[in-house]
């Protein structure tokens, strides 16, 4: 052997060493779950396409142990709840590796559907958790529009096509379509949680309400498997493994700093409606 493969055999191989490592990635879940996706923002709605990236990269990892949810959400679009959580356990099945979601300052709503995505919940104690049910919020102008004498044309083929319309009076029979379907999203909301939780779920008339809890009220009730943070969670379960965060990829548009300023408002607007509800 030559002087200078003695030399390159005694170097520290550092990215071996980094390989060898353990791993828990972490995705951050934070934000309003919706199918519109923010032009300035990734990490400022949940949907299946802004995190898709950071969920690949927290699965792709080849010593990885465990996939931790940090899950700061509202709630919000039932239909992007069930895909991204139904997507967390496509990849957690492939990869034969166990989720734990942890609770920051609420998982509600579709927040809670995302977490019970997971193998196990945690929660602080002062987390809000649960709200297992549905809302539907809008708002009514038909008087409005005829204190200031402005006429409504609206033109449809179908007697149900306009249903609902604010600028139009409610009808009851529109009020009892939304609560029936309000009442079978619901049903599928139970389904899922008592799928995932399972034995785990306390007796409880109130469990199903829609009313939110504190972590040890969630833990008595068995929304959750303990309190505590990730880091401390984690470093526990996995005292050897490195805490790697997976961020999604950033929208071309906030890398170039261009959006739409009052469609960013209205967002906002809608947005702190969400989080009011929790006093947020």
């Amino acid at each position: 052997m030559s002087r200078k493969d003695t030399l390159v055999s005694r170097l520290p191989v550092l990215g071996d060493r980094a390989e060898r490592k353990d791993v828990v990635s972490v995705v951050k879940l934070h934000g309003v779950i919706t199918p519109q996706a923010s032009p300035l923002a990734a990490r400022g709605v949940i949907n299946l396409a802004s995190v898709e990236s950071a969920l690949k990269r927290a699965f792709g990892h080849e010593r990885l142990k465990a996939v931790a949810l940090q899950i700061n959400s509202p709630g919000g679009a039932p239909t992007q709840s069930g895909l991204v959580a139904e997507r967390i356990r496509q990849l957690a099945d492939d990869k034969g590796v166990p989720v734990i979601a942890f609770a920051e300052d609420v998982a509600a709503s579709g927040g809670y559907w995302l977490a019970c995505a997971a193998d196990e919940i945690y929660a602080h104690r002062t987390s809000l958790v649960g709200s297992i049910g549905v809302v539907t919020n809008s708002f009514g102008f038909a008087r409005l529009l005829e204190r200031f004498g402005i006429e409504r044309r609206l033109y449809t083929s179908g007697e149900a096509k306009s249903r609902l319309d604010p600028f139009s009076p409610e009808k009851p029979e529109d009020v009892e379509w939304l609560n029936k379907l309000h009442t079978q999203l619901h049903d599928l909301f139970v389904e899922w949680v008592k799928q995932r939780r399972g034995s785990r779920l306390a007796e409880s008339e109130e469990l199903f309400n829609g009313d939110v809890w504190l972590g040890p009220k969630a833990l008595e009730l068995g929304l959750v498997d303990g309190l505590g943070n990730l880091r401390d969670i984690v470093k526990q379960r996995y005292p050897e493994a490195e805490i790697v965060v997976a961020e999604p990829k950033k929208p071309l548009l906030a890398k170039l700093g261009v959006g739409s300023p009052a469609a960013a408002v209205l967002d906002a607007v809608h947005h702190r409606s969400l989080w009011s509800r929790f006093g947020l």
